[in-house]
């Protein structure tokens, strides 16, 4: 299978699929001297993990990660203080699947024969044959983005050290939108709103603050943790501490179930979400993802645009379309409208609008780069639907499937988030070696 692999100084090269025993990630070019600890990767990969809230699968993976690779295991030397940092060579993140069971399993064999409309079950089968991975759609299943938080989560702490900051949000679900709401209350909020969720994890507090899992752990240490953990998920579950709205609203400011800024607008979203999901169907939505301190000039011409390089990010499942700055609305300005014009302000050049969301020509303008992703509704749904047999071609009958995900759209955002960091960081190590380039060999 091609098609698994990220970035030309960034790389990512990811594998694994919904029920084999796991995913992984294998990044290049991380930088050596920096210190990653399981749990803040973690704190990443629970943000879009299943079974968290009533918008969610009941499938109840806990996301655990372990560091394989690209860490150094000892101080290099006696005291050298260099333990557990990165040390250039390619970091490995594995994410083994512990809510495996053969009573699921049972209910893909069941209905393989029949592929779901809007999966790729069909397609794949045609591609890859009989021999196709379609337990739980198999790679194609939105379990393979946890692979993309993770590598994701390197490359964002790798673009803090550097004054960069990416974030992102629900903008719209179900047909209900957030207002407009200035970047910096937006970053804020959504730090907060992460902090929420790691107090509320039960896995993020047994595992790792109560120290169950440590750092200086051997890999084969870990698994065996793993291994009494896959057997304890539901007691873990049950520690969850009650997710009071009002309680959380009063402490953090955030909403309690979906990350969306405009607190009104998060509680009317679930409400239509709700009323669709009682139906039977689905819903979706738009994330938006905004990226400050970006230098000017960040991107490359032609084919590694910066906007064609986020573009990609239609390779994340049930993502439709990508849209930069103001996207599809441009068509109905005129030119004098679109264009964001310039002007000085004591030796700083300002921008009066971000129509271009940051980006003109593919290359970074300084300001604050705005992607939106449009997320379809779920296509696993609690409706009949017909289909064909795989094997026989023969139109049949669908039976309604009730593990699913009533909207997708609350936990792409931390898929979107991270995915921009690995687009960003991968230009971002182009542009400062080009840049260093330059003024040596013009001095």
């Amino acid at each position: 299978m091609l098609g698994c692999h990220f970035g030309k100084n960034f790389q990512v090269t990811m594998a694994g699929g919904s029920y084999q025993d796991g995913l992984s990630a294998i990044i290049q070019g991380v930088p050596a001297g920096m210190m990653f600890t399981e749990q803040e990767i973690y704190g990443d990969l629970m943000l879009r993990k299943p079974g968290a809230d009533e918008l969610s699968s009941p499938r109840k993976e806990p996301d655990l990660p372990v560091i394989y690779t690209g860490l150094n295991a000892a101080d290099t030397i006696e005291n050298a203080g260099n333990w557990n940092h990165t040390n250039g060579t390619p970091m490995t993140i594995l994410i083994p699947n512990l809510d495996r069971h053969f009573i699921h399993i049972k209910q893909y064999q069941d209905t393989n024969r029949t592929p779901r409309p809007g999966h790729a079950s069909y397609a794949s089968f045609i591609k890859y044959g009989p021999d196709d991975d379609s337990i739980g759609a198999g790679i194609f299943s939105g379990r393979y983005t946890s692979a993309i938080v993770g590598a994701g989560f390197v490359a964002k702490k790798v673009l803090k050290a550097l004054g960069i900051e990416v974030f992102s949000y629900v903008k719209e679900a179900a047909g209900v939108k957030c207002s407009e709401i200035d970047n910096k209350t937006i970053f804020e909020y959504t730090e907060r709103y992460k902090q929420m969720r790691w107090d509320h994890d039960p896995f993020y507090q047994e595992v790792y603050v109560k120290g169950r899992i440590k750092p200086e752990m051997r890999y084969l240490e870990k698994m065996a943790i793993f291994a009494e953990i896959e057997k304890e998920i539901e007691a873990i579950r049950a520690k969850a501490p009650v997710m009071d709205p009002k309680a959380i609203l009063e402490k953090y400011g955030v909403h309690h179930v979906i990350n969306c800024p405009d607190i009104k607008a998060a509680d009317a979203m679930i409400d239509a979400c709700n009323r669709i999901t009682k139906t039977g169907d689905s819903s979706g939505g738009i994330v938006e993802i905004v990226a400050t301190g970006v230098p000017v000039g960040l991107g490359e011409p032609v084919f590694d645009k910066l906007d064609a390089q986020l573009g990609k990010m239609l390779g994340i499942g049930a993502v439709k379309g990508v849209e930069i700055g103001s996207g599809f609305a441009v068509k109905d300005m005129t030119g004098f409208e679109s264009n964001d014009q310039m002007h000085n302000e004591n030796g700083k050049v300002v921008f009066d609008s971000n129509n271009a969301g940051g980006i003109t020509g593919g290359l970074t303008t300084g300001q604050d780069i705005i992607a939106r992703l449009a997320v379809k509704p779920t296509p696993t749904i609690d409706r009949p639907q017909t289909t064909i047999d795989k094997y026989t071609k023969e139109t049949t009958a669908l039976a309604a499937i009730t593990r699913r995900d009533p909207t997708i759209v609350a936990r792409i955002w931390p898929v979107a988030e991270n995915y921009t960091a690995m687009v960003l960081l991968d230009q971002m190590i182009a542009h400062m070696g080009y840049q260093q380039l330059r003024k040596a060999v013009s001095k």
